[in-house]
């Protein structure tokens, strides 16, 4: 009798141990009773359930952060990117979770990835780099969509990480954005120089009207020159002085200029009688105008050059 009691108590103990049920806080229990699942969900706490008829299968229901792995794509203007993301979603109905979709959790999972190809494809590389706002919400719609109504699982957020470029665009990336910087630099100067130019104009201006204030200007330029203590000394000479003794200067010719040469002139030459051919006759050496009997033929003067002419 002793022992059917203690049997008895057993049984019991153990009835009690697989009917008694804990559901924590950030849990939803769901009880299949031979099969078929309850409407009634159970909350936290402690809950009896039948031992063979009844079981419990209990979901989390807080928030999941799942990464997605990076994928590769091509995006609308015809780069090649590799995309990565994080997705925070949660279960807002369990008995959906459960019963319409096998295991909710790699579902997600799956969907996300799909739909960070897509929207990649859609998009151009500058709203990846620069427009992450709209790509997250437009992505978090798409995940969203299947997922909600028919799987009883909501999107809270989704957050694209990072976006791997290849090499050679990120040295083209990287020379637009120097010639950027260049040309930003470029108009500075140059508008500094324009702002510069405007007020040296008024300051002449200014001076001109006052020719002591010219003066005062050179001296100031040469205490400054002076205070750096150097061995160059300036000393300043005044522009009028320089262009009195300008106009005060002759003439003188251009250095371009050729040198003129002189124009050639003629010699006068005096002309010389014709001298007819004569014939020596033997015996007559004695003539007047013979030494040994040939007559000598007259001297020719030579052309003179006369410079009074000239």
């Amino acid at each position: 009798m002793f022992a059917l009691v203690l049997l008895l108590a057993i049984f019991v103990l153990v009835v009690l141990a697989r009917s008694i049920r804990v559901v924590q806080q950030f849990e939803t229990g769901i009880v299949f009773r031979l099969g078929r699942i309850q409407s009634n969900v159970r909350g936290p706490g402690v809950h009896l359930v039948a031992p063979v008829i009844d079981r419990l299968q209990k979901v989390n229901m807080q928030i999941v952060t799942m990464g997605i792995p990076a994928q590769e794509g091509i995006t609308r203007d015809n780069v090649s990117v590799r995309v990565d993301a994080v997705v925070y979603f949660r279960v807002i109905d369990p008995i959906k979770a459960v019963v319409n979709v096998q295991n909710y959790l790699f579902a997600v999972s799956q969907v996300a990835q799909t739909s960070l190809r897509s929207v990649i494809g859609q998009s151009e590389l500058d709203q990846l780099l620069s427009d992450r706002d709209e790509l997250n919400s437009r992505l978090k719609s798409v995940i969203d969509e299947p997922t909600e109504g028919p799987w009883g699982v909501r999107i809270e957020r989704v957050e694209i990480k990072d976006v791997a470029l290849p090499e050679g665009m990120k040295r083209s990336m990287s020379r637009q954005a120097e010639a950027e910087r260049e040309r930003r630099a470029r108009i500075i100067t140059a508008d500094g120089e324009f702002q510069a130019s405007k007020r040296l104009a008024a300051a002449a201006r200014e001076m001109s009207s006052d020719p002591a204030a010219l003066q005062l200007r050179l001296l100031q330029t040469v205490v400054e020159v002076a205070a750096e203590k150097n061995s160059t000394l300036v000393m300043p000479l005044p522009v009028e002085m320089l262009r009195f003794f300008d106009r005060m200067a002759p003439d003188a010719p251009k250095s371009g200029a050729a040198p003129e040469e002189p124009e050639p002139t003629e010699g006068v030459v005096e002309e010389v009688p014709a001298i007819e051919p004569q014939t020596v006759v033997p015996g007559l050496s004695g003539l007047p105008g013979t030494a040994d009997g040939v007559d000598r033929a007259p001297t020719v003067q030579s052309p003179v050059w006369d410079r009074d002419t000239h």
